[in-house]
């Protein structure tokens, strides 16, 4: 299925319905009287959460959605019917805004969590209502209200417990299929991660947890370019960022670079995320390590990046994903963290 996390649609609340002006006609009641019923309301239109969702094609190809508008008024003082509420139902972690103002509507983070986009006008009032000593036969009514009209734009910030950031070909596609069943696309050019991918991961005893690979990012991705929002936007809601580092790199300087370029762009979309915790990770080791040999083939460029780190007071982990060395220390780290944090709620 295609990954659609933005969509921009129209939706229409049902109008109220009818008042009715009406008097009795029986032969036996003296004169009649007023007896039309007020308009049923119109139908509103509501957002559901689905945990089954994970993306917002379908918006994308429908872009009109109108809820049902509100019945008429009846004669003997019948109410129209009530128009049907329109229910949508988005993937969990759908963000509301309103098009036209840029203001966030709300937003729906949990299955069935339900949020009123627009709200169904009120019915008319019927002439029933205004019977009074004064005035018996009474033929005013009030008109119904029309249902809400909005330009809405969709955005899908996935839901994770742990993102896997950092720039292209850092490994974290490959890392993800080695903690998870998730499968995503690897290859050895940039960019392989062009829409985020989720995968559960069990580790011992622990509870399951959810981790999102989602697409690596340049300078300027705060700005938008490259992936930019589209990469930043998905790691606002996890709880643990893992910042892969390719080990792989020709010299220090190049890792520190690509290091701290991930973290100057984290802090100039959203001060925040850099107080969120994380994992400095060097990954790919194996492209610089032979099988059953400690030496790296760029050690001076390692140890450079290493002192750089512990001058900085950053705690790191190593590991190689196509070997599976250093993932147990990793998921240990990530389990501790996550259990910290239920703790502290």
């Amino acid at each position: 299925m295609k990954f659609i996390d933005t969509a921009e649609i129209q939706v229409k609340a049902g109008d109220g319905g009818t008042g009715m002006s009406h008097f009795r006609r029986e032969a036996n009641v003296a004169f009649g009287g007023p007896d039309g019923g007020n308009g049923g309301r119109g139908g509103s239109i509501i957002f559901q959460g689905d945990e089954g969702l994970h993306t917002l094609l379908d918006f994308r190809y429908n872009r009109l959605h109108e809820a049902e508008h509100g019945g008429k008024g009846g004669t003997n003082n019948r109410q129209g019917k009530m128009g049907e509420d329109l229910v949508l139902k988005v993937p969990c972690g759908t963000v509301v805004y309103d098009s036209d103002s840029g203001e966030m509507v709300g937003e729906v983070v949990k299955h069935e969590q339900q949020l009123v986009v627009a709200t169904g006008g009120k019915g008319g009032v019927g002439n029933h209502v205004f019977v009074s000593s004064s005035n018996q036969a009474p033929t005013k009514t009030i008109p119904p209200e029309l249902g809400e009209r909005k330009s809405i734009r969709l955005e899908l910030k996935m839901l994770a417990d742990v993102g896997i950031i950092g720039a292209p070909n850092a490994g974290k596609s490959t890392l993800i299929t080695v903690i998870s069943a998730a499968r995503p696309k690897v290859a050895d050019y940039p960019f392989t991660t062009l829409i985020p991918n989720l995968g559960v991961v069990s580790h011992k005893d622990a509870d399951p947890f959810v981790v999102a690979d989602v697409p690596g990012l340049i300078a300027g991705a705060s700005e938008g370019k490259g992936l930019g929002h589209d990469f930043l936007r998905h790691i606002e809601r996890t709880r643990i960022l893992i910042h892969l580092i390719d080990a792989s790199q020709e010299t220090a300087d190049a890792m520190i670079s690509d290091y701290e370029g991930i973290l100057n762009e984290l802090e100039l979309y959203d001060q925040q995320l850099l107080l969120r915790p994380r994992l400095t990770v060097l990954s790919k080791l194996d492209l610089v390590q032979a099988e059953g040999e400690e030496v790296f083939q760029n050690e001076e460029a390692i140890n450079g990046f290493r002192s750089y780190l512990q001058s900085k007071k950053v705690e790191f982990l190593e590991l190689s994903s196509a070997r599976r060395l250093g993932i147990s220390n990793m998921l240990d780290k990530v389990v501790g963290l996550l259990d910290a944090m239920k703790e502290g709620h």
